[in-house]
């Protein structure tokens, strides 16, 4: 029985650091698709595929899954403020911005959902996280400041990139008291659907303005990269993991997706990581850091 806990133990972490890198890779991936593919179509695409193959996952492996007609409000607020809101700033920031950018201020996602679960009280937060919360800021403030006219970032693409990280972690905070009532895979499952379906609904004009045809290869990989691994694939891995090893343990590869995030600006896109963009990330890092371990 040790043996089979070790090994399943094993496999979480694997497939753990697999999301995490390919969270990270899909900075890279959304601003290759944006260059021929609208940033609406890219979010309709890549949740639509994700949530209908994660609802797959979803029958396998918990097919006593369902959602009482109290859930689907809490369901569908999840994915419109998740999924429809905030990754349509994400993508939309992400292609205006450097991926190095957007990897770091992104990082912040968790100290605005610890700020909002203290507000709602879900959270008592503690002198540590209370300057994790300031570094992170101030990490923000130095990347601001060092990004614009900089290996393609802009602070327009900054401030919606940050947008989306207010969004994902109010998501995060708010999906507490609905993880009470459903597992992660399904509170992972029913908002993505609910916000495919909405982000599908807005991107309609986008996508009959599109000559499809022109669409090269590159970008249709990067689009399915997003979808399946990025998406169903990953979602489906962070959320049993964090199930089965707790969440304190992710904090870890949090960090990877920071670092797989900023060398794929570098790698794809021939960033350069500057000194007041280095020093901001090593500040958001620590203040996420003090702000999660309280």
């Amino acid at each position: 029985m040790a043996g089979t806990g070790n090994k399943a133990t094993a496999l979480s972490e694997a497939s753990l650091i697999l999301a995490a890198v390919f969270w990270g890779g899909n900075y890279a991936a959304t601003k290759i698709a944006a260059l021929s593919v609208s940033p609406l179509s890219i979010v309709a695409f890549r949740f639509v595929i994700g949530g209908l193959l994660l609802y797959c996952v979803l029958r396998v492996f918990e097919p006593e899954s369902g959602l009482a007609r109290g859930d689907l409000l809490p369901m569908a607020g999840l994915g419109c403020l998740g999924v429809a809101l905030g990754q349509t700033t994400f993508t939309f920031g992400v292609s205006m911005t450097s991926a190095a950018n957007a990897g770091l201020i992104f990082a912040t996602s968790p100290v605005w959902g610890l700020l909002l679960g203290s507000a709602l009280g879900l959270e008592r937060p503690t002198a540590r996280g209370v300057l994790g919360v300031g570094l992170s800021i101030l990490g923000v403030g130095v990347v601001f400041y060092g990004g614009p006219g900089s290996g393609g970032a802009s602070l327009a693409g900054d401030a919606l990139v940050l947008a989306a990280a207010l969004g994902f972690g109010a998501y995060t905070a708010l999906s507490v008291r609905t993880l009470g009532r459903h597992s992660p895979l399904a509170v992972a499952t029913y908002p993505m659907l609910f916000g495919g379906a909405l982000a599908l609904t807005v991107a309609l004009p986008s996508l009959a303005k599109t000559d499809w045809v022109s669409v090269g290869a590159g970008a249709w990989a990067a689009v399915v990269f997003s979808a399946v691994l990025a998406t169903a694939f990953a979602f489906a891995a962070w959320q049993t993991g964090v199930s089965r090893i707790g969440a304190n343990r992710v904090l870890v590869y949090q960090y990877l997706i920071t670092a797989t995030g900023v060398a794929s600006g570098v790698v794809f896109f021939g960033e350069a990581l500057g000194a007041a963009k280095m020093v901001g990330g090593v500040v958001i890092l620590l203040g996420v850091y003090l702000a999660r371990r309280q």
